[in-house]
Order: structure tokens, then C-alpha cells, then sequence
């Protein structure tokens, strides 16, 4: 059966390129890709079984994680990360119009947020409009003059449009992790990151440091930690960690015994290999 693979949509988006690519490394034969109208849908096309997978933004080098993503895996604790790719983030100013006349700029937030510098540098008086996606912002700015969007340069072809300026980012590295998602657990053999989320048994001082200790004793490095508020009270929050484990599998398993006495809750995203990919 053909695997449909949800994703951000419409076509020309950054989230479609990683879908491919994705479904490519997961040996998925001739996927049927569903563009999804925002983050949250994607989401729910997998958690409610909509779809078989999907592919969604984790984490971007310049604002972090992408909240939504991390959100929704510590609500669906039965979805799991089983692969995913780095990619290079280049955006344009695409437009009808010329830049002289540029007073609207629409795009994601994310990317709006990637490019604040060199629009408050180069277009100070324009007004910053935030899309689903930054695929739907370009869509949006067909026959306009005095409208902009940041996007792909894929998406100049697809649209008729042209380029106003490339690249924008205010970061030359810029650069996004996609995941692929389902709710397969997938045992990957060349795994180098293990994702987990833990919120703590009780609010007392140390009770993170005695957590992190037990990383450290392990011999894990943290490539990632970050908090994101439990929604329940003032004060709680999810801890997000990504290790990299190389392989380690036993020593990570130990390493969930040893923190699950210290925690209410604790959600296991997989094991997973991430690589990085070149565009050019």
C-alpha cells in the first residue's frame, strides 16, 4: 500500500522538499504527499490517522524550536520521530512589483522572524504579515505591487513571479531540521540522536540538576535542551532534550530508568538518524 505523507503545504514549501527527501531515506515507495493548511493540521492528519506519516519543522538554527512540532509530540506521546534531515535555508523577496514600492511583506512567521534584520535594514516602513505558510504568502502577493513574500526560489517558477532580492536571511548558515513522523516505532540501526521530554515529579531546587546529572554521568552529549510551559500552571514546564547517543542504545536504556523515578511524566520520541543535505 502507498504511504501518504503529510506535509506543510501548498507546493514549493521548504516542509514539501523535505518531504521528498525524507520519504526517499525511509524507502517509501511512490508516497502520496497530502499539503496540509498549517502546522496544526499537519499534526492531526497523523495523530488522528488521516496519514501514514508526515514531515514537519522541529527545530531552525536562527529562532530554535518550532513550537507546534514540540507541543504536539508531548500531546500525542504515540507519535514517533524516526528519521531526519538538516536543510539549508535560503530565502527570497519575491513580488509583481519593485522594491521601491514594497510596503507589505508576507510570509510564515518563522521565516519573517529569519529575515527581521534585513527587512528593518532595506525595507523599514513595510508592514509584516504573518501566513500559514511561506508557499500560501507568495500566492498571496500575485498581482500585487506593493506586496512581498519570503519564500523558496522554487516558488518563482511555480508562481510567475520574480525575484526582488536573494538571499535575505539574516544568518548565512541558516538552516531547518525536519523530522518524519508516524507512529511506527522504528528501530533505526545507524540512530545518532535520541529525542525525549520529561516534566518533574516535584518542583524543588535541584530537581533539574539531579536530572542532568544522570545525562552527564551516562556520558551523553545534550545537542538540544529547551523548556516549553506545561499549559497547566504558572511556573511548570516540559523539559525537551536531544542526546546524541551514536548507537548507544544500552546506555540510553539504563539512562530512562534511572531519570523516570525522578519524573511525573516522561515521553520517548524515538531513536533516530539525522543527517545533513546539501541543496546546490
Amino acid at each position: 500500500m502507498r504511504k501518504q505523507v503529510a506535509y506543510l503545504g501548498p507546493k514549493g514549501t521548504y516542509a514539501e522538499k523535505a518531504a521528498n527527501i525524507l520519504s526517499k531515506l525511509a524507502n517509501f515507495q511512490t508516497p502520496i504527499f497530502v499539503p496540509c493548511n498549517g502546522l496544526k493540521s499537519v499534526i492531526k492528519s497523523i495523530a488522528y490517522n488521516n496519514c501514514d506519516a508526515a514531515v514537519v519543522p522541529i527545530e531552525n538554527s536562527v529562532e530554535g524550536g518550532v513550537t507546534a512540532t514540540l507541543d504536539a509530540l508531548w500531546k500525542f506521546p504515540d507519535i514517533n520521530i524516526n528519521k531526519a534531515i538538516v536543510l539549508p535555508i535560503k530565502h527570497a523577496l519575491i513580488s509583481d512589483g519593485e522594491i521601491s514600492g514594497i510596503s507589505e511583506v508576507l510570509s510564515h512567521p518563522q521565516a519573517l522572524a529569519q529575515c527581521s534584520e534585513w527587512l528593518s535594514e532595506n525595507l523599514p516602513e513595510a508592514i509584516t504579515l504573518p501566513t500559514n505558510s511561506t508557499s500560501e504568502a507568495v500566492q498571496m502577493v500575485k498581482g500585487s505591487t506593493f506586496r512581498a513574500a519570503i519564500g523558496s526560489k522554487s516558488l518563482i517558477k511555480i508562481e510567475g513571479l520574480k525575484e526582488l532580492a536573494f538571499p535575505i536571511n539574516d544568518v548565512q548558515g541558516n538552516c531547518t531540521r525536519f523530522v518524519l513522523l508516524s507512529k511506527e516505532f522504528i528501530s533505526a540501526e545507524s540512530a545518532n540522536i535520541a529525542s525525549f521530554a520529561f516534566s518533574l515529579l516535584s518542583n524543588k531546587p535541584g530537581a533539574l540538576l539531579e536530572a542532568l546529572n544522570f545525562i552527564a554521568e551516562f556520558g551523553f552529549n545534550m545537542s538540544k535542551i529547551e523548556s516549553r510551559p506545561s499549559k497547566r500552571e504558572l511556573g511548570e514546564y516540559i523539559i525537551y532534550i536531544d542526546l546524541e547517543i551514536n548507537n548507544n542504545y544500552e546506555n540510553f536504556f539504563e539512562l530512562k530508568k534511572n531519570l523516570n523515578p525522578l519524573c511525573e511524566h516522561f515521553v520517548d520520541f524515538g531513536c533516530y538518524s539525522s543527517e545533513n543535505i546539501n541543496l546546490d
